[in-house]
């Protein structure tokens, strides 16, 4: 009975992750509509981030941390959410939420290239052929009319690179950074410090606020949603999913995500999905496969043995 009740939970939590996670994209774009972004990506961070200080008390969780992990969350709130997610709000104005999610799917490759940079780190051969398929890939993307002819689209596709950076250096930061130990907690400082940050932004760009009350109804829901399931219940399912099955399993979402936004933008928002676009995706996530890939490419490995 406990071995079906973990099957059941753990394909609830792949759910989470594959389809929640792939339509904030859609959600974003749908509030940044009406909404100012810094605005809209701190309120919602905010938010989560108290509904989270209020869980872990109910559960009895301290949430008591050190000066050091109290300076390393806000880093990381800053690099992950502040910059790293309210970037990319911001650049949805500009273009496509499956389009934005296309691009952010190369971000294992910008992860990998920031690891040679700053750690030196060996790139082996199958990410090498991944980061050659993700340059064409991202090529093919970017390089359309259609998208290219749109007011502002290089500024969007570059405010999205630039957050792709910034969560690729977030991610070698949080491996090394002394964190609280509880991962809900962990999450709840980031988010809380995060959204604060993105406040201060919003203030210091002059953004207009508006009152939650004044909100059309599906900007109310969308940031409902966005709070409850894209920032609770996915990282959670998230972080459950790491502790029951292999991260290899858990990083599908990679491939998942852009196809899930890419869906949910034409349906709901009518965005336009080309061939070239189609043939893009396909080969932009062969690219993350053969980066996330621990397998040895079959020639390389006849080289080395001979």
């Amino acid at each position: 009975m406990e071995q079906k009740s973990n099957t059941v939970l753990i394909v609830l939590a792949f759910f989470s992750i594959y389809v929640i996670w792939g339509s904030t994209y859609l959600l974003n774009k749908i509030a940044v509509q009406e909404l100012p972004p810094f605005m809209l990506a701190g309120f919602r961070f905010f938010i989560a981030g108290l509904l989270i200080f209020i869980i872990c008390k109910v559960m009895g969780i301290p949430l008591k941390i050190t000066p050091k992990q109290l300076k390393n969350t806000i880093i990381a709130g800053f690099l992950f959410l502040a910059y790293g997610n309210g970037v990319v709000v911001w650049a949805l104005q500009y273009i496509d939420s499956g389009f934005a999610a296309l691009e952010i799917s190369a971000q294992p490759l910008v992860v990998l290239l920031l690891m040679r940079v700053l750690q030196g780190k060996k790139i082996q051969a199958m990410s090498l052929v991944g980061i050659a398929l993700g340059f064409i890939g991202i090529y093919l993307l970017i390089s359309q009319k259609s998208i290219i002819s749109q007011e502002n689209s290089a500024f969007g596709m570059i405010l999205v690179f630039s957050a792709m950076i910034s969560w690729a250096y977030g991610s070698l930061f949080v491996g090394k950074a002394n964190l609280p130990t509880n991962f809900f907690v962990n999450t709840g400082y980031q988010m809380f410090m995060g959204g604060f940050l993105m406040f201060i932004i919003s203030v210091s760009t002059g953004e207009k606020w508006l009152s939650p009350l004044v909100w059309s109804s599906k900007v109310q829901w969308a940031m409902v949603l966005l709070i409850v399931l894209g920032s609770i219940v996915a990282f959670t399912s998230f972080n459950y999913l790491l502790r029951n099955v292999s991260p290899e399993k858990v990083a599908t979402s990679t491939y998942v995500n852009p196809i899930i936004a890419l869906l949910l933008g034409w349906y709901f928002l009518n965005e336009q999905i080309t061939k070239q676009s189609i043939l893009a995706a396909i080969i932009l996530l062969t690219g993350v496969y053969f980066i996330n890939t621990k397998k040895k490419l079959t020639i390389y490995s006849r080289f080395k043995r001979n």
